[in-house]
């Protein structure tokens, strides 16, 4: 028996919460709609309440990921107003310390791609937006770091955080997290 939240949280955020968990433990397509209201102490009713469906649920969860990697990008951008170079490495920091959860899974994002065959699929869609706004924001930093080449350097950056997150997931080779922070320093000439 879980213990109850205290405070606990209403229904809907509980319903997020215990989605959040269960999709990044088991993925979209293993968790019912049952086992998401077991979690969340609710019922499938409460949950179909606030959910029209399991799609409209992995929209909610996948928008609330989304709006957290942008509040990543905002807060180093506050924390470091004028150092575009210490955001861009705080956003590497980031990933570097998902990479290192004894629990990593991979990348939520592309964990749901592989779920989701469907090209129009909503979440497909969402996920593609999110990675434009991420990829723009890289760029954007690599700019007005006065970088050489700032759209291939993003691209590189891109390309060795998304790969860092796969060989983290498979297990390919030791120390992703910090070979990736080593490549990104040595890619932007430090």
């Amino acid at each position: 028996m879980r213990p109850q939240r205290t405070p606990q949280l209403p229904p809907r955020e509980r319903i997020i919460d215990a989605a959040t968990v269960l999709f990044r433990e088991q993925g979209i397509t293993r968790v019912s709609m049952d086992a998401i209201a077991e979690r969340a102490a609710s019922t499938k009713m409460t949950v179909y309440r606030h959910f029209e469906n399991k799609d409209a649920l992995v929209l909610e969860w996948l928008e609330q990921l989304t709006e957290s990697y942008g509040d990543v990008f905002d807060r180093l951008a506050s924390e470091h107003p004028d150092s575009p170079r210490k955001q861009l490495l705080g956003f590497v920091e980031f990933i570097v310390t998902d990479l290192q959860c004894s629990d990593y899974r991979g990348c939520p994002f592309t964990n749901t791609l592989a779920e989701l065959p469907e090209a129009e699929h909503p979440a497909r869609l969402l996920i593609q937006a999110h990675k434009q706004r991420q990829f723009a924001r890289l760029l954007a930093l690599c700019t007005a770091m006065a970088l050489s080449e700032p759209e291939q350097v993003a691209e590189e950056l891109t390309l060795l955080m998304e790969g860092a997150q796969v060989v983290a997931q498979n297990k390919g080779i030791e120390r992703v997290g910090e070979r990736l922070t080593e490549m990104v320093n040595r890619r932007l000439g430090s």
